[in-house]
């Protein structure tokens, strides 16, 4: 069984690097590395940080060995999804290595309630826990900026990353990290629902390891049980009824009120007017009414084209996980961990960042 020594012998291989000039990436002397692979000396939490962001490997492939199903799916999955995965994988590798120096992801479980009924009804009782959750955190779900308020809340990691067509998002789920990525995209509504659609799949604790999901309105998940009860979560989730059912109030909703509400939520017309339904607030035919109107049109008749454009600048921008950046950056500043990975992803380079960092406050004194 290889130890140690012998993985890190595999990687200074694999690096195409000598050993000086391995040690010198990893800020050690050639004798120090040599102590260590001989085993007269023990690599450190930051050697062994250092080695696996050289290496892009996990520092628990260092230690143990075994290589954990997202990097097995990272090596053979292709297209947007495999995409998906590298991402993920390379923000886990990362949140998994700053644990190791002291550095653990704040994940914060909701307690789900007992699963009684049907997949969809388990949903949506996850969902009033979790809104409980959110707001006993200060926050809201109706916030703009709804990453910040699922990493406020639970701790989760939320990354957005340009991930090509056809894809929606992933959950991974490891001992180490709880993170979503959710792929870059025009369509706002659709990134918010996603958001809550993986939040769920999270708080159920399904598909432990990695849970991928390439188009979250596909009719044919509706007969997968674990995809049944994200969709009901993130409908409740996004869509309370306390709210929907005072906005509806003794008058019912006019189809301007109803763009309205849809623009509030930040919900797409079509997802509000089936949530609207499934509560009986409106019946079958004002349902397929008001399903025909686009997310855009919506704003327009609410008078809200402006904050709608903002929305879709926004949803088409990168993310970096925002603990997750908070974290690295905390461990490079207490001097356990390099620069290079809160640089990385925040996509400086490295040296650039180091210099703005040390340099002093430029400017002049006023005559």
């Amino acid at each position: 069984m290889s130890t140690i020594p012998d993985r890190v012998q595999e990687m200074i291989r694999a690096s195409g690097l000598s050993q000086r000039a391995f040690a010198q990436r990893i800020g050690l002397d050639d004798s120090k590395l040599s102590k260590s692979l001989s085993g007269a000396r023990r690599f450190s939490s930051l050697d062994l940080a250092r080695i696996a962001e050289l290496c892009a490997v996990t520092v628990d492939w260092l230690v143990t060995g075994e290589e954990p199903p997202l990097a097995l799916a990272a090596r053979t999955t292709g297209g947007s999804a495999g995409d998906a995965i590298t991402a993920a994988k390379r923000f886990c590798t990362l949140r998994s290595d700053i644990a190791e120096l002291g550095y653990r992801q704040p994940w914060q479980p909701v307690d789900p309630p007992l699963a009684t009924g049907t997949y969809a009804m388990q949903g949506r009782q996850l969902a009033a826990v979790a809104t409980a959750r959110v707001t006993e955190a200060g926050g809201s779900v109706r916030e703009p900026r709804l990453p910040d308020v699922v990493e406020a809340a639970f701790g989760a990691d939320v990354a957005v990353v340009d991930l090509g067509p056809d894809f929606d998002g992933v959950a991974t789920s490891t001992d180490d990290a709880k993170l979503i990525v959710l792929a870059t995209t025009h369509i706002p509504y659709r990134q918010r629902f996603t958001l809550a659609h993986e939040l769920g799949h999270l708080l159920a604790g399904d598909d432990q390891g990695l849970h991928l999901d390439e188009d979250v309105f596909d009719p044919t998940q509706a007969k997968d049980p674990s995809e049944a009860r994200a969709n009901a979560f993130a409908s409740a989730f996004l869509m309370p009824e306390s709210i929907l059912r005072d906005a509806v109030g003794t008058t019912g909703l006019t189809e301007n009120a109803f763009a309205s509400l849809a623009v509030d939520l930040m919900v797409s017309p079509s997802a509000l007017a089936y949530r609207l339904q499934s509560l009986r607030l409106i019946d079958a035919g004002t349902c397929d009414r008001f399903k025909t109107i686009s997310g855009a049109k919506a704003a327009s008749m609410a008078g809200r084209s402006a904050e709608f454009a903002l929305r879709v600048t926004e949803a088409k921008t990168p993310r970096p996980p925002g603990l997750l950046v908070r974290d690295t950056y905390a461990a490079y500043e207490a001097g356990a961990a390099t620069l290079r990975p809160y640089a990385d992803l925040i996509g400086v380079d490295v040296d650039e960042l180091r210099n703005s960092l040390n340099a002093s406050t430029e400017g002049t004194d006023a005559p």
